[in-house]
């Protein structure tokens, strides 16, 4: 791999070019900037450098104020004001009490000393303060109404030796103060003016609304001024220019190493590029996460590091810092915690479980329990996602480009917020409840995705479980906690039949299956179904001893049960086994006995209209005839017009028909279509066969040769030597595989 190409790093700050393009853009039109962006991103390290850039620039300076680390008493203003070397606010008032007495009429000034001095003199509370008299004279803003009438009880109707009651005279009124921080504000834009000083308010979060009110009087009293903060949300002002700071990207294209890596390289020196993007693709990017990593490399090597992060569990990593926030990801994370409502903390723990994308529903069943109401949810997520705790991956709006169906939002919580989550939900004894809860949702969401299969759009099917891919995963290879829990897991699987059967999925599948059989020992139908299910799907791998004695325990179970449903897709099964084994004559009598069936469940296993697709692939190469009228009771029986998966097998059939005792070029149509509507759905296993057997159709039309009486080599004898069929893609997900011929 190699580096960035044609952007250097910044001056202590790398990977950041981009974003401070953007920031610098931005700095010079718009009067208020704020970084947001999730713990430990670098947006203060960031915002300094482009603003000493920019000040620099334009001969100004920055005055900076940390909101989050060691902030004094009296708040973000008076914090301002000394980071600006002025007075802060109490000064300013107090210097603006001296100034009104000094300016007060000369009556007013002697009547008050006049009268101090008499009370003395009788001994009347010769220790009064300057509030209480202050408070007497009725100069000071802000008088309490009980103060008033303690002095109305001490004097109760003075009118004696000639003084009259004490009326206040606008004309010999003191001047009175300005009220509490209007003067400081003028004084700090004043100063900002005349020093062309530009603001930064640093981590704002804990004082967030504070900052919000500072910065709108500030702008108003000077339109001119330039503030930018930083926070993990938005100051939400009318005025702001909010600029998102996301993760480094790992990398920007095949052999390219991204800024993540670069960040690392900085701190590893010359490295493996392998190894570096390793550590920076389980980090996710982020700069902190780095930062932490890479201090563990004084007591581990760059290998170790990378299985360590690559690992499943939390990355507990510390170093040194300039916070005690971000001397883990423990802490960055948990200072954002104590900041959430009770009811955001709770929404966030219990996302913990959640080990990939989802959506607001998904959410909603992980989340909901008697503490949080399920309407709460939904306005828990987005206020997540402001404090950039959960990230979105997918706007809501618009349609899938492929099935128009509509798109809700998705989310996703990074591995570090899922880490932290994970930690405080063991902690409050609620992890065994949220995981039983999520695996309850993902056998839902496995049922919906059965159901719609056989509806009349399959590729809707096919979309769901890929969106939901990493979830389903989880749910299907998370040990069970009990005997329940076992079956719900089981019950993901066996819904999922289409997927592992008619998508490709087949090792998978299996995989799964056999894992999860060894868990539920008990003679349910349920289980009747899985053990239908693995042997159908290794006799689709030639595995034919095991598929045999799968096949022999469903029938048992199948006849136990009285399900004759089961007892249909068992002859299925068999005929998918004689036609490997190229008995004809067995396979054929398995597929009539199975398409004369008629179903009861017309939601699980290919059904009759399937064994008429596959009992015309049968009889294709020895009686066209038979195979025609087996593939035209194969479509009248379909559910839907939406089948893709029938519709390509009954393609096949007549394309397998049409070549060995018909036209090559009818034979050729069919073949096109067959691998137009199997791509719509998946298989490789069929798509390499039917592309197989299309090459040898063009092949015959380009040379005008006469039809191949031989039927050639069908498109089940084609499968993968290692028998491996999906492999995972540059992001991770999983796509199917390759299959030999």
């Amino acid at each position: 791999m190699t580096a960035w190409p044609d952007r250097p790093p910044l001056p202590g700050v790398v990977g950041r070019a981009v974003e401070h393009q953007q920031l610098s853009g931005l700095l010079d039109t718009a009067r208020l900037v704020t970084l947001t962006g999730p713990a430990g991103v670098g947006k203060s390290v960031l915002a300094r450098a482009v603003l000493e850039e920019h000040t620099a620039r334009h001969d100004g300076t920055v005055v900076r104020v940390a909101c989050w680390d060691g902030l004094a008493d009296g708040g973000v203003t008076d914090a301002l004001l000394r980071a600006a070397g002025l007075p802060d606010a109490a000064t300013t008032r107090q210097a603006a009490r001296a100034l009104a007495l000094r300016s007060a009429h000369p009556c007013v000034s002697d009547r008050g000393r006049g009268r101090t001095g008499r009370r003395a003199g009788r001994g009347e509370r010769p220790g009064r303060t300057e509030q209480g008299e202050q408070g007497a004279q009725g100069e000071r803003p802000g008088r309490t109404e009980q103060g008033e009438q303690g002095e109305r009880r001490e004097r109760p109707g003075r009118t004696d030796r000639g003084e009259q009651p004490a009326r206040p005279e606008r004309s010999m009124a003191p001047t009175p103060a300005p009220p509490p921080g209007s003067a400081a504000l003028k004084a700090l834009t004043a100063h900002c003016r005349r020093h062309r000083l530009t603001l930064l308010l640093d981590d704002c979060d804990p004082v967030l609304d504070e900052c919000a009110q500072l910065v709108r009087r500030l702008l108003r009293a000077d339109p001119g001024l330039r503030i930018v903060a930083t926070a993990r949300r938005p100051l939400g002002l009318p005025e702001e220019r909010v600029a998102a700071i996301t993760p480094l990207p790992v990398t920007l294209g095949e052999g390219i190493a991204g800024p993540a890596v670069e960040l690392l390289a900085t701190r590893t020196g010359p490295a493996a590029p392998e190894l570096l993007v390793t550590v920076c693709q389980a980090l996710e990017g982020s700069p902190l996460a780095i930062a932490l990593a890479a201090h563990q490399l004084d007591r581990m090597s760059l290998p170790q590091l990378a299985v360590q992060v690559g690992a499943d569990g939390a990355l507990f990593y510390s170093g040194p810092a300039a916070t005690v926030r971000h001397t883990s990801l423990y802490a960055a994370h948990a200072a954002g915690y104590a900041l959430c409502s009770p009811t955001d903390r709770r929404v966030w723990a219990r996302l913990s479980v959640l080990p990939g994308d989802f959506d607001p529903w998904l959410a909603g069943c992980v989340c909901t329990s008697s503490d949080v109401p399920a309407a709460a949810v939904d306005g828990a997520l987005e206020r997540l996602r402001r404090a950039s705790v959960v990230e979105c991956v997918r706007d809501a709006g618009g349609a899938h480009p492929d099935t128009g169906v509509a798109l809700p939002p998705r989310y996703r919580l990074p591995r570090a917020a899922r880490d932290f989550g994970q930690a405080q939900l063991r902690e409050a004894g609620e992890e065994a409840a949220a995981r039983r809860r999520f695996r309850q949702a993902c056998a839902a969401l496995a049922a919906e995705a059965q159901i719609t299969w056989q509806g009349p759009n399959q590729q809707v099917a096919v979309r769901l479980v890929e969106d939901e891919q990493h979830n389903l995963d989880a749910a299907l290879t998370r040990p069970p906690q009990d005997a329940e829990d076992a079956l719900g897991a089981l019950e993901i699987a066996v819904s999922l039949w289409f997927h592992w059967a008619a998508c490709g999925y087949r090792q998978e599948g299996r995989a799964h299956l056999d894992r999860l059989l060894l868990l539920s020992r008990d003679d349910t139908a349920l289980r009747a179904r899985a053990l239908w299910l693995a042997g159908y799907l290794a006799a689709q791998e030639h595995a034919t001893a095991t598929a045999e004695s799968l096949l022999d325990q469903a029938w048992r179970s199948a006849v136990m049960h009285a399900d004759s449903d089961g007892l249909a897709r068992i002859a299925h099964a068999h005929a998918v086994l004689a036609l490997y084994r190229q008995d004809t004559a067995t396979a054929v009598a398995c597929l009539e006995e199975a398409a004369r069936h008629h179903s009861r469940d017309p939601w699980f296993g290919p059904g009759p209209a399937h064994s008429w697709a596959l009992l015309a692939i049968a009889l294709a190469p020895h009686d066209p005839t038979r195979a025609k009228t087996a593939a035209h009771h194969a479509w009248e029986a379909r559910h839907s017009d939406g089948d893709f998966w029938l519709y390509s097998t009954i393609l096949y059939a007549q394309a397998l028909a049409e070549r060995t005792h018909g036209d090559p070029a009818a034979a050729l149509r069919a073949c096109r279509k067959a691998l137009v509507a199997k791509k719509l759905v998946g298989d490789p296993l069929f798509i390499i066969g039917t592309r197989h057997m299309l090459t040898g159709l063009r092949r015959a039309a380009r040379s005008s040769a006469p039809p191949d009486p031989t039927p050639g080599e069908p498109w089940w004898q084609h499968h993968h030597p290692t028998g491996r069929d999906r492999k995972p893609d540059a992001n991770g997900h999983r796509q199917a595989g390759d299959y030999a011929g």
